[in-house]
């Protein structure tokens, strides 16, 4: 009977410690089914509009997973080598999702992984980031996201409406960031058939902006800086430049507008941010192939002034421009 007792007993603790196995087998693969997501994002440089653009996408992320969602955010300080070894260190810990924020950050991301889910935002163009010959708007891999392209067309027609006697127009942007070389491209063909002479202006990287600046403002009735990362980190530089030597900025954001500009035409980029990170819940639940998705583009856009500068220079406002507030201290 001992024995047959001691049998029954060692029956039960084995039955008992299988079923405990089986429970913990069930919670590692609940753990492992998704419902938990690490996402990457790399971001280019710390300015105003790219900040924006980070928070959107993580509040929307926030918003749809609570706390099952781990944000891995890097800054690469406006330098693409440092890119390419974050979007590395993302690779090799096998992140759910990658956000690259900005171009540089993309181009990085997409010679980086073809497996990984990547969004770009603050994109201006993909097809030129990207190197696609005539794109239609998807990519077709691993990669999608938004873009922060405003209507260039549009752009050039501001800056008549508000200076419809000035003849020459100042094109400056940083020569590193091809977005920037493809919006001035195509705004100094609109501005051209407004009658306007352009002049382009590039400079390598903030250690020239200063010179290159000078010699814009110098030669220019009205200065145009499109949507450019190294510019908006380097407001300051041109508004001790500009606004003494009494020549206004037409800029491609508002942050940079809000820095050193007159008026833009521009769009919300914590509201892109949002549309990003939406599409991110769709790709990271399985509701949609990120391969199938198409750029998604901004849906407002938006003509504002910066009223300090405008004072300044004695530029008269019309109708139709909202004011941007001036930036918290």
């Amino acid at each position: 009977m001992k024995k047959l007792l001691a049998l029954m007993l060692a029956l039960g603790m084995t039955v008992s410690l299988a079923a405990c196995g089986g429970t913990d087998s069930a919670d590692t693969a609940d753990a492992a089914s998704g419902d938990k997501y690490v996402v990457g994002i790399c971001q280019l440089v710390q300015h105003e509009a790219l900040d924006q653009a980070t928070q959107g996408f993580k509040d929307a992320l926030t918003e749809a997973f609570g706390e099952n969602v781990d944000f891995d955010e890097q800054n690469a300080s406006n330098d693409s080598a440092t890119c390419a070894t974050i979007i590395n260190q993302f690779v090799s810990n096998n992140v759910d999702l990658i956000l690259a924020n900005a171009t540089a950050p993309l181009q990085a991301a997409s010679q980086g992984t073809d497996s990984i889910p990547v969004l770009g935002t603050s994109v201006t163009e993909y097809g030129v980031a990207l190197d696609i010959g005539n794109f239609d708007g998807l990519v077709g891999t691993n990669v999608s996201g938004t873009s922060d392209l405003a209507p260039l067309d549009q752009q050039a027609a501001m800056l008549n409406e508000l200076f419809p006697d000035a003849s020459t127009v100042g094109l400056l942007y940083c020569s590193a960031e091809p977005n920037s070389q493809y919006q001035v491209d195509t705004v100094q063909g609109y501005l051209e058939e407004l009658g306007y002479t352009c002049n382009q202006y590039s400079f390598s990287d903030s250690n020239d902006l200063a010179a290159v600046a000078t010699t814009a403002a110098n030669e220019s009735d009205v200065i145009y800086v499109p949507t450019d990362n190294t510019v908006a980190s380097n407001t300051e530089i041109l508004r001790n430049i500009c606004e003494p030597a009494g020549v206004p900025i037409i800029a491609g954001e508002e942050g940079i507008c809000r820095g050193c500009g007159v008026a833009t035409l521009s769009i919300s980029y914590y509201d892109l941010g949002v549309a990003t990170g939406n599409m991110a819940v769709k790709v990271l639940t399985g509701e949609a192939d990120i391969s199938e998705m198409p750029i998604e583009y901004a849906p407002e856009f938006t003509k504002k002034y910066n009223p300090e500068l405008a004072e300044a220079m004695g530029v008269t406002i019309p109708d139709g421009y909202v004011a941007i507030e001036a930036a918290a201290e």
